[in-house]
């Protein structure tokens, strides 16, 4: 290995590591809810399981805080422009606010529709709304740590977010402990532990790179016409990251619809919420590489530097390739036994064993997508991106809906997921890394 190969490791190492840190630390906010409310019944995990996939959604659309503005602040502190790169930040964070507001007023007010769209029986859909109700007064927050996240990011500070991340997951662990059982609040005291951990997060962020604006001199008032520079740059973002979305709330519903029974509805949902929360947890593990990708592409592309850039993404592919085989050995050694932890449902147990083993066989192919992703939003490649997403949806929807009207079950579906879904997203990554139109280089 030469020395600036092993100096791109470095390099890459210094921020992932943090970064594979900090988003283990994230996927626990819902682990801990799933193995605290686990033990309420399978109802309520299978309500948790609807509401999580409502909240991931929304989050999943308001991403683009974080991805999009690691890039632009990366690429602006590549050209030397730091007091530029706050200045954007901080309408970053004036767009969260505005975005988060709106999102938690929506959310409260539509609750109830939002479970019901998922077609589940009352007894899984009364525990969903309780917690939706409640979890979207943390959007605000929420979408404020999303934004100064990806300040800190592009600024190649991967730590501050590990620290608060830590911090933050411990008191949700603790708030929701003793808000579910010993205060007898049931699933709405989890729901309520996580939003006043998401807040005292937030606020920590906030003052983090407020405090580095002003050493900057970057003002700290909302500026409209940067808002909306953001919110405009945001845009291909969104239809990138609500085609993920949409085929990933495609795969709940075709869960939804396979089950046979009430029975088989609860134990297929739960079986599934367990194993997309593993599978998340297990993504943010992978995405660890594609977080450096953003920070190190959108920086060397502001420095001008196109060939650096394309040796930094072969590196980059292969430690996310190296990295989705060991993940993928990880999850098949534990599957026989991780199920016990979440759930005292022997069915459940039974059903997530075969599903887990074929997310494991995924994992390899999902290593390489994330940080081909995360490469090509840190160039700011968000159009291909938004259409890249298109097309696959458009090849993974018929093939879920149609195991879903033969009653295929979960395994089949997950089959799909895994094949189907990321096999398609691979190719269009692969297709477009290999080319040279969205490396455009200037702050």
């Amino acid at each position: 290995m030469t020395s600036t190969g092993t100096a791109r490791d470095r390099e890459i190492l210094r921020l992932a590591f943090p970064a594979f840190l900090a988003l283990v630390a994230e996927p626990l906010f819902l682990l801990a809810d799933a193995a605290i409310v686990g033990h309420l019944g399978t109802a309520s995990l299978a309500g948790l399981g609807i509401a999580a996939a409502v909240l991931q959604t929304v989050v999943g659309l308001c991403v683009f805080l974080a991805y999009g503005t690691t890039g632009s602040v990366a690429r602006h502190l590549g050209a030397g422009d730091l007091r530029g790169a706050l200045t954007q930040g901080i309408d970053g964070l004036w767009l969260a606010v505005a975005i988060g507001a709106v999102v938690t007023v929506a959310g409260v007010l539509l609750a109830s529709p939002l479970v019901h769209l998922f077609g589940a029986s009352a007894e899984v859909a009364d525990p969903a709304a309780t917690y939706l109700r409640i979890a979207f007064l943390g959007a605000v927050p929420l979408l404020l740590m999303l934004a100064a996240t990806g300040v800190l990011r592009g600024l190649q500070d991967t730590r501050t977010p590990l620290v608060v991340a830590v911090a933050g997951n411990a008191l949700n662990i603790v708030l929701n402990l003793l808000l579910v059982y010993p205060v007898g609040l049931g699933i709405a005291g989890s729901a309520l532990g996580s939003v006043l951990a998401q807040a005292a997060s937030a606020a920590a962020f906030v003052v983090v790179v407020v405090r580095a604006a002003r050493r900057q001199g970057a003002s700290l008032r909302p500026d409209l016409p940067g808002i909306r520079a953001a919110g405009r740059a945001g845009v291909p973002l969104v239809i990138r990251t609500l085609t993920l979305r949409a085929a990933l709330l495609l795969t709940t519903y075709a869960v939804t619809l396979a089950a046979l029974g009430a029975r088989d509805q609860e134990v297929d949902l739960a079986a599934h919420q367990l194993a997309m929360t593993l599978w998340t947890f297990l993504a943010f593990v992978l995405d660890a590489i594609a977080i450096a990708a953003q920070a190190i592409t959108g920086r060397a592309l502001g420095a001008g530097d196109v060939t650096g850039t394309r040796e930094l993404t072969r590196r980059m592919v292969t430690w996310g390739l190296v990295s989705g085989v060991v993940t993928g050995v990880l999850l098949a050694v534990v599957s026989p036994v991780v199920g016990r932890l979440f759930t005292g449902d022997q069915d459940v147990q039974d059903l997530l064993v075969p599903v887990l083993l074929v997310a494991a066989l995924g994992q390899p192919v999902a290593g390489v997508v994330f940080v081909l992703d995360g490469v090509l939003i840190g160039a700011g490649d968000g159009r291909y991106l938004a259409r890249a997403g298109l097309v696959t949806l458009v090849a993974y929807a018929p093939v879920v809906l149609l195991l879903a009207a033969y009653d295929a079950g979960l395994v089949a579906i997950w089959v799909a997921f895994s094949a189907v879904f990321m096999g398609a997203r691979l190719v269009v990554l692969v297709r477009r890394a290999r080319g040279d139109a969205w490396m455009v280089t200037g702050a």
